[in-house]
């Protein structure tokens, strides 16, 4: 079986840069949470296994991210794109019904199937009570095997990505085909040791922090993720050797 672009990145993550970072984030309160391509991988087969396994997801299933630009907002959206699913951005009244709701919100009033996510590095459960019905992802996820055996794969044209409110000049807007995305993820040969790392502030927009972040994968870099008022100082851009920053 042929393996998609999605997988075909995350093998990459886990083999070249399994034990070097390659998402290191930067929270609220001096948080710092770094993770080597096989532990990002770890978690992005988990949350695939997840979604197979409890939500049933198959190639076209609609899945809404109600979440802020944050380490586990990638996770969801590379464990997405490994299951086949189509990833929606914006809210309900654009006019694409969701089959599941991906949020951080404890009662986010969406229809369907609702999954609470808690943003805590160390939360192993949700924070605070959930409607009926919810399911709560921290208290599941870890349950699951850390390998993903990939199934069916979407067809080319099949959106991967739908944007509910696009902007101009964004390199992940509107809607984006599983056949764009192949190109967008496609590793870029071998990258040595002069791998780009990628700063990307928290206030830029979530697709073109989607769109720095694979490339900086695909040339086997690695991204540094900051929340909002959680500016990184020039110490801190040492540190981690930043050489690119993305800007909104």
């Amino acid at each position: 079986m042929t393996m998609s672009a999605a997988s075909t990145l995350l093998s990459g993550l886990r083999t070249r840069q399994a034990t070097s970072p390659a998402l290191i984030w930067y929270g609220g309160a001096g948080e710092r949470i770094e993770l080597s391509g096989k532990v990002l991988d770890n978690w992005v087969a988990k949350t695939s296994n997840f979604l197979v396994d409890e939500l049933d997801a198959e190639p076209g299933m609609r899945l809404r991210l109600d979440l802020p630009v944050h380490w586990k907002t990638l996770v969801w959206v590379l464990a997405a794109w490994q299951t086949g699913c189509t990833v929606v951005l914006g809210s309900p009244a654009d006019g694409i019904r969701p089959d599941v709701t991906v949020t951080s919100a404890a009662d986010s009033g969406a229809a369907g199937t609702v999954v609470a996510v808690a943003l805590g590095a160390l939360e192993l459960a949700f924070p605070s009570e959930l409607p009926a019905g919810v399911v709560d992802y921290a208290a599941e996820v870890r349950s699951y095997a850390d390998t993903y055996m990939e199934g069916t794969q979407p067809d080319a044209g099949q959106p991967a990505l739908v944007v509910g409110e696009p902007t101009a000049a964004r390199e992940l807007a509107g809607t984006v085909s599983y056949e764009s995305l192949g190109t967008l993820l496609a590793p870029a040969g071998d990258a040595g040791g002069d791998a780009a790392e990628i700063l990307l502030a928290a206030s830029t927009d979530l697709p073109l922090v989607l769109a720095g972040a694979v490339a900086a994968w695909a040339s086997g870099g690695a991204v540094v993720l900051t929340a909002a008022g959680a500016e990184p100082d020039e110490r801190v851009l040492a540190t981690e050797r930043v050489t690119k920053r993305l800007e909104a």
